[in-house]
Parts: C-alpha cells; sequence; structure tokens
C-alpha cells in the first residue's frame, strides 16, 4: 500500500512537473508571433483608419479585441504555470508588509472604487513574500471588481491562529456568489459573468489556489449572492515558530 501510494505520489508528482514546463514553453513560444500579429493589426487599424466601410473598421477592432485577450489569456497561463516552477525559497516575513505592498500595486484601482480596507492584527510567517503579495493582491483586486455599484467596497482583512497555521480571512460587502459555485471559481478559466459585464479571464483565483497549495494550505469561499464574500486561506506555521504578530490599524485606505 505504501509503495503504490509514493508510486502515484511520483507519478503526481512528474505529472505536474511536465505541465507547467508544458505551459511555460507553449506560454512563450506563443507571445512572439501573437505579438506581430498584434501589431499589424493596429497598424492598419492606425493606418487606414476612416478609410475603410463600417464593416471592414468594425472587423479589424474584433480582429484587435481579439488578439489583445488572448495575450493576456497567455500571461495569465505563464502566471500560473509559474507558481510552482519558479518559486522563490520561503523566508520569514511580515505579512503585514505584504498586505500594504500589495494595496500600494492596486493604488490606482482603490482610489476609483472608493474602497476603504482595513485590516487587524497580522502575523510574521515563513513563506514566499512575492507570492504572498500576489495572493493578497489577487484576492482584494477580486473584492474591488465585484463591488455592488450602489455602495463602495468594504474590505477587511485579519488572521487568527489555528491548528498550527494562520487562518487569513478577506471579507468583502459585494455582489458575493450562489454556495454551489464556491469550487468552480477555483478552476481555471471559469467565469460567473459575462465578459461585457466584469473584465478578466478567470485565472486569478487559480493562480491564489496554486500558491496557497504551494505552501501547503488551502483555500475557501464563503458567501451568499448579493450578502458579500469571504475568502478564507491557510498558511502553515510549522516549519517556525511564528514571530510577534504586527498590531492592526484603523484603516489603510478610506
Amino acid at each position: 500500500m505504501e509503495e503504490d501510494l509514493r508510486r502515484v505520489n511520483d507519478e503526481l508528482v512528474r505529472s505536474n512537473s511536465e505541465l507547467d514546463q508544458f505551459a511555460s514553453v507553449v506560454g512563450h513560444d506563443l507571445q512572439e508571433p501573437l505579438r506581430m500579429i498584434q501589431g499589424y493589426l493596429e497598424l492598419v487599424q492606425f493606418r487606414y483608419s476612416g478609410k475603410l466601410d463600417e464593416r471592414a473598421t468594425e472587423y479589424i477592432c474584433c480582429a484587435v479585441e481579439g488578439a489583445g485577450r488572448l495575450q493576456k489569456l497567455i500571461e495569465g497561463l505563464l502566471l500560473y504555470s509559474r507558481v510552482g516552477s519558479r518559486g522563490k525559497p520561503f523566508a520569514r516575513i511580515d505579512s503585514a508588509e505584504v498586505l500594504t505592498q500589495a494595496l500600494l500595486n492596486l493604488t490606482v484601482a482603490i482610489a476609483e472604487s472608493g474602497a476603504n480596507i482595513v485590516h487587524g492584527t497580522l502575523p510574521t510567517l515563513v513563506a514566499d513574500e512575492s507570492q504572498l503579495i500576489q495572493l493578497f493582491q489577487n484576492l482584494i483586486a477580486n473584492a474591488l471588481k465585484f463591488h455592488r455599484a450602489e455602495q463602495a467596497p468594504e474590505i477587511q482583512v485579519s488572521a487568527r491562529r489555528e491548528s498550527g497555521a494562520w487562518v487569513f480571512e478577506v471579507k468583502d460587502n459585494g455582489i458575493g456568489i450562489e454556495p454551489k459555485y464556491a469550487d468552480r471559481i477555483f478552476q481555471m478559466f471559469q467565469r460567473l459573468h459575462s465578459r461585457d459585464k466584469y473584465p478578466g479571464m478567470g485565472i486569478g483565483l487559480a493562480v491564489c489556489k496554486k500558491i496557497v497549495e504551494r505552501h501547503g494550505g488551502r483555500i475557501w469561499i464563503e458567501s451568499r449572492l448579493g450578502e458579500g464574500s469571504t475568502f478564507f486561506f491557510t498558511i502553515p506555521d510549522s516549519r517556525e515558530t511564528p514571530g510577534p504578530p504586527t498590531p492592526g490599524c484603523e484603516a489603510l485606505f478610506e
């Protein structure tokens, strides 16, 4: 039994490694011809602006838009594949500082939405700093995007110690989702809304899941349609004894 489990585990590791390598190679090799196609389409759009009939102009605009979406899909695929293959070694980090960096990266989106973001006491832990920044950034960007039109986003970030791990919560007052979609949203290229209503490629939460799993944790959501969402993720602290927590603040952005 142990030998069978070991063999299955080795096969999964090998398969995942090959998949990551395949995604990286394909993504890289696709980008160059796509950039050429996109460049020529934009050149035609610029050079022949006002010289073509309405239908031809519409066709070119659709082609340019399609090339742009494909470029974003490739970039998302590369980001996803590199979580495991290009992750940095784990080191001792202050998760409050990590959150601050993620929010700085989202400064424009936060200002445009009028969001109010607060956090409680956050711990020091052992993790990949750049990936934890990406994790917070994706979850908060998700809350900013799916906020209710009549209400500015309210986002709360907190953490608690539980069973040898830190459990983080990212809570918002957004549009929420039906509980039956709780697992689907973490899958690659899965969308619950049309692209016209909410932009995006359906990759961000899949990247979050892969980052958390690389750290030995898990991620899930509790939500109800129209009542906001709370994302939970765990980061085990068994590698080292955690340091003293960083005090929370009243508000990061108002």
